[in-house]
């Protein structure tokens, strides 16, 4: 059995294999057509500047800050097949460059996005463009681990404006309803594709606002900060805490990516400890023993989507981060030891995560249509799970 440095080496030798791969696919590295997609290509930054921490070498950090470049000389722009042109914030190319999230970011699907007044075809749908909240605000995850990463200021200001514009438009006051969110809007955000509300986009929404935040505030730039505050409060009120809970691996990965952010920006004073991540550990231990029953994962590949599995898989990691931080500040939180036994629960779900990890890392199970149907976001997802702490651990 190989020891415990062997099987580190392993996981980064893979992920650096998928990453490359992954980048001359796509045209990170070589004259191909850029080929971007945002939730991609936000696992991929994370990836590749983990891997520069990992392996010493330089070349991924260049390439984290080449990708960040092309999605937003992309996906901040109109699509060749739109009439439009030009930055789709409507900026001036000069102001463009300099606020290029400004207008958002489109999502990268293939297809044009639905014009007005064309009738939904929920299929369809799943093809065309827009713009996702819960995509925006991966985005500017990744955005603040390369300006964390980097110490370059402006990826940090990239995604507060990011955040701004998201806040701004996603969010609508409905008539006896209070605020609600649109799941989908159109390129360039003046009217919704698909209005119904995201299960998690207020909660993603929410830890990306203090995470943001607290990058600035640490950054001594706590003027930019005030922004952020201000859309945290308005996620904040839409959250429905009991509602949490979701069988869906992704989603269940996400609300645990989520709980490991919460763990490491709970500070006592700026951030105190208000219950959510009880709640996020809670709504995850549900969903997870309801997960487990469904069987899912007795399917054969064809009957599988990775990249879902696999979010799970990187959620999974979170228990020990949070774990580490209740060790080494339990001050900072309000019941530590209501928090280490829910973790303690949750800590014994890892073995799932290896029977996902095991799974799709049988080549055979990558070798089928289904696999490479997706294969672009399959690959980097499970370099991510096999190298979980660039997503989940803030540098």
């Amino acid at each position: 059995m190989a020891n415990e440095p062997d099987q580190a080496r392993s996981r980064v030798d893979f992920a650096r294999r998928a990453m490359d791969s992954f980048a001359t696919r796509t045209g990170l590295n070589d004259d191909r057509p850029p080929t971007r997609y945002l939730w991609t290509d936000a696992f991929s930054v994370c990836n590749l500047l983990y891997l520069a921490h990992a392996t010493g070498c330089n070349e991924y950090q260049a390439l984290a800050r080449e990708l960040i470049e092309q999605v937003h000389e992309v996906l901040g722009r109109h699509r060749p097949d739109d009439p439009r042109s030009g930055w789709i914030s409507g900026l001036s190319e000069e102001e463009g460059r300099a606020h290029p999230t400004a207008g958002g970011l489109r999502i990268g699907k293939p297809m044009p996005e639905r014009q007005a007044g064309e009738p939904l075809d929920d299929r369809l749908e799943w093809e065309r463009d827009g713009q996702y909240f819960h995509y925006l605000t991966k985005w500017a995850h990744a955005l603040d681990v390369a300006g964390r990463s980097t110490g370059d200021p402006d990826y940090g200001r990239y995604a507060r404006e990011l955040m701004q514009v998201a806040c701004d438009r996603f969010i609508v006051t409905a008539p006896g309803e209070g605020l609600r969110m649109a799941w989908k809007m159109s390129i360039d955000l003046s009217r919704p594709l698909v209005s119904s509300m995201g299960h998690h986009d207020p909660l993603d929404g929410y830890v990306r606002c203090i995470q943001l935040r607290a990058a600035a505030v640490a950054g001594g730039e706590e003027e930019e900060a005030a922004p952020m505050d201000r859309c945290a409060t308005r996620m904040a009120r839409m959250i429905r805490r009991n509602a949490l809970p979701t069988t869906d691996p992704l989603g269940l990965g996400g609300l645990l990516i989520d709980a490991a952010m919460l763990a490491q920006l709970i500070d006592g004073e700026h951030l105190p400890d208000d219950g959510l991540l009880d709640a996020l550990l809670a709504a995850a231990k549900l969903g997870l023993a309801h997960y487990r029953e469904e069987g899912e994962l007795d399917r054969g590949p064809m009957q599988r989507l990775a990249f879902r599995e696999l979010g799970l898989c990187i959620g999974l990691g979170a228990p020990a981060v949070i774990a580490a931080e209740l060790a080494s500040r339990p001050e900072a939180f309000r019941d530590a030891a209501g928090l280490k036994q829910k973790l303690d629960t949750l800590a014994e779900a890892g073995t799932l995560g290896q029977q996902i990890q095991i799974f799709w890392l049988q080549s055979a199970h990558r070798d089928t249509a289904l696999w490479k149907a997706h294969e672009n976001i399959n690959e980097v997802m499970l370099a991510t799970a096999l190298l979980p702490d660039g997503i989940l651990r803030l540098p």
